[in-house]
């Protein structure tokens, strides 16, 4: 490939393409119930459940509030999942004391101690440093993001990070990608999206006019 034939940015979300969840979702609420009160809870369960409510539930932005105020809204957010989780799951009267329990799973997922870099992800964006290309992050996650991607060590690779929770706006959205394009003063034709959703990512980035190229890690 020609250096004109590179992309000026190449954007990339981050969970589910560049780190995933150690064992399951599901492992991870178990293990702290264990690790809190000493429980053995069904991960399967608890795994099945969690998608089920969050494919049902609202996304997680909100549209017009100021920024000091997404910590707070996205842990009521996370917290009420959590709750339909466990509710659904048929375990939340196992829990003893919720609050205290969500508050420490809540930290947990700001670590690295739950998720994974997948194998190629290193070598591959030092890969497109090394072309001259710019890399950003466009995700759906809340802000806890810039801690994990600093706890993982990814943090460095990027020039950009656009978050759902800070646009006011959860991708496919097409106001997600044009504040993406903005941190870079790039026009669409010029900047490649990838990502593990075919909705969110490939559907979403392909109908704001990048290049997209859906990353199916099944």
């Amino acid at each position: 490939m020609n250096q004109k034939n590179y992309p000026q940015v190449i954007f990339l979300d981050a969970v589910g393409t560049l780190f995933g969840v150690a064992e399951s979702v599901g492992q991870q609420y178990a293990q702290m119930a264990n690790q809190l009160f000493g429980l053995q809870l069904d991960d399967q369960a608890l795994n099945q459940a969690f998608y089920d409510c969050f494919k049902a539930a609202d996304p997680c932005v909100f549209p017009g509030v100021d920024r000091d105020q997404l910590p707070h809204l996205e842990y009521q957010w996370w917290e009420r999942l959590a709750e339909q989780t466990f509710t659904q799951a048929g375990l939340f009267s196992e829990i003893p004391d919720f609050a205290a329990y969500f508050a420490a799973l809540y930290d947990r997922f700001a670590t690295a101690a739950p998720w994974y870099v997948y194998p190629e992800v290193h070598d591959t964006l030092a890969k497109w440093q090394r072309l001259g290309i710019e890399l950003g992050i466009l995700s759906n996650f809340d802000t806890r993001l810039y801690r994990v991607l600093d706890a993982l060590d990814l943090t460095r690779y990027f020039k950009s990070f656009t978050l759902s929770t800070e646009v006011g706006a959860a991708k496919p959205d097409r106001a997600v990608f044009v504040a993406a394009l903005a941190q870079h003063g790039c026009e669409p034709a010029a900047a490649w999206h990838i990502g593990d959703s075919l909705e969110d990512d490939y559907q979403g980035a392909t109908a704001a006019g990048l290049r997209a190229l859906w990353l199916n890690r099944r």
